[in-house]
């Protein structure tokens, strides 16, 4: 007959490492990246909130135009193509930087981080171009509710991008001073979580905005 207790006060160790593999036992505190981590997801989900909020704007006004020219009068798909593809590919080269960055690769962090800044300012470029254009033939924001909306959301997606931008060089900065700490790593999780979330919110863009305005 085997023994199934032991003397009082005193537990199994092969008890004890079954429960924990099996979900039971718990070794402490998660890792601070985990937590990190975690905190930053919260604050991004309020952002989208935000953005939320913009998408339903531009909805319920996407036909008040006052009168004026729509997105299929006023929208160049090619060139929204063309930042599209510098975005997407942005998330890429962000994804390259975080490998990197694992294995402690100064030089391929610092070219994937560069690369992935020069496409951003590349879509920069594009979107404030696009808007000095709409500006220019009188569909500014003030021309109807429908412009109104439309530079709110894309403005406010552009004005996260520069944002990102200047993080962005922040953290090339950081890591070529300091190197691959723990404190920075967390930061370059954060950013590319941040960055990462940006383009799913530019596709919702360009699917909601350009492809079905365009239509219209």
């Amino acid at each position: 007959m085997t023994e199934v207790s032991l003397s009082h006060g005193q537990a199994d160790p092969h008890h004890l490492r079954g429960l924990q593999s099996a979900g039971v036992g718990h070794e402490g505190p998660a890792p601070k990246r985990i937590v990190v981590g975690y905190g930053f997801w919260i604050f991004l989900l309020s952002d989208i909130v935000m953005f939320a909020c913009f998408f339903a704007s531009y909805a319920v006004l996407a036909g008040a135009t006052a009168g004026g020219p729509g997105g299929a009068q006023l929208f160049d798909l090619r060139n929204v193509a063309v930042e599209t593809g510098c975005l997407l590919l942005s998330s890429f080269t962000c994804g390259l930087a975080s490998i990197a960055a694992a294995v402690g690769s100064q030089r391929w962090f610092q070219a994937a981080m560069a690369v992935t800044g020069l496409l951003g300012v590349a879509f920069l470029g594009l979107e404030l171009r696009e808007f000095t254009g709409l500006v220019e033939q009188g569909a500014g924001p003030t021309r109807s509710a429908f412009l109104s909306a439309f530079f709110t959301l894309v403005g406010c997606h552009g004005l996260h991008v520069t944002v990102g931008v200047l993080w962005l060089l922040i953290m090339m900065a950081q890591v070529f001073a300091k190197g691959f700490r723990a404190d920075i790593c967390r930061r370059l999780l954060c950013f590319s979580l941040f960055w990462h979330a940006l383009d799913i919110i530019w596709v919702a863009i360009f699917s909601m905005v350009y492809l079905l305005g365009s239509g219209t």
